[in-house]
């Protein structure tokens, strides 16, 4: 199915509510506006309650979206203990960014554009997720054990050493509904490891073997394909 572009002149774009003014002129042309301005009206609010607040407090993992000021897209994962996302207040949170790959894809966008995406998700128990967005800003280790008391001793991610944290600013939360959450069951990994059962490796998806047949054919002097 193909996607038709539909000019905003002449159509009502919500001015006034929450959301982007793209979903408004959808919720217009799709007639699902009286069911969005009851979600808007009875789920999202600009600040954390204190149900989020203890939600958040329980979660083991995030997914975290970001983009650059071109709007190109990135989401990542984050995990670690419960309550490694740390509530502030009701409208900050800061959750710790470790040693990885290098990229700092997540950072990057950051630098360029500060807004930032947050789904939580149980998985396991309440079948329910909460989604923050908000305006995200990166602090230095330093900064964050001067200004918030975060440090390497309070356990964030035992035997992880935080390099920087994410201040996040809440402007918007929101419950994502339980009706297509699956129900998942934990595992120990020793557990699996006991059956069998390796963590992926780093070439799961084949991209050094299809890098390594590209060199060794450009080597030859032969087309790769």
């Amino acid at each position: 199915m193909t996607t038709q572009h539909v000019p905003y002149d002449g159509l009502d774009d919500g001015e006034g509510l929450p959301g982007s003014r793209g979903e408004h002129i959808l919720q217009k042309l799709f007639d699902t506006r009286e069911r969005a301005e009851r979600f808007y009206g009875r789920q999202v609010v600009d600040r954390l309650t204190p149900q989020m607040r203890e939600f958040v407090a329980r979660q083991q993992m995030a997914f975290v979206g970001t983009a650059d000021a071109a709007g190109n897209c990135d989401t990542t994962f984050r995990s670690g203990p419960p309550g490694f996302v740390r509530v502030l207040d009701d409208t900050r949170m800061v959750y710790p960014e470790f040693r990885g790959n290098g990229v700092l894809a997540s950072m990057g966008n950051i630098l360029e554009n500060p807004h930032i995406s947050l789904l939580f998700v149980d998985f396991f128990e309440d079948l329910v997720g909460l989604h923050v967005n908000g305006m995200a800003s990166i602090m230095t280790a330093y900064d964050a054990a001067r200004r918030y008391g975060l440090n390497d001793e309070d356990q964030t991610a035992p035997g992880k050493k935080a390099e920087r944290w994410i201040m996040v600013e809440v402007e918007e939360a929101y419950i994502h509904c339980s009706k297509h959450i699956p129900l998942l069951v934990r595992q120990d990994r020793r557990e699996r490891a006991a059956e069998g059962r390796r963590p992926a490796g780093d070439d799961y998806f084949g991209v050094g073997r299809v890098r390594s047949a590209e060199l060794s054919g450009h080597e030859a002097g032969k087309p790769v394909g």
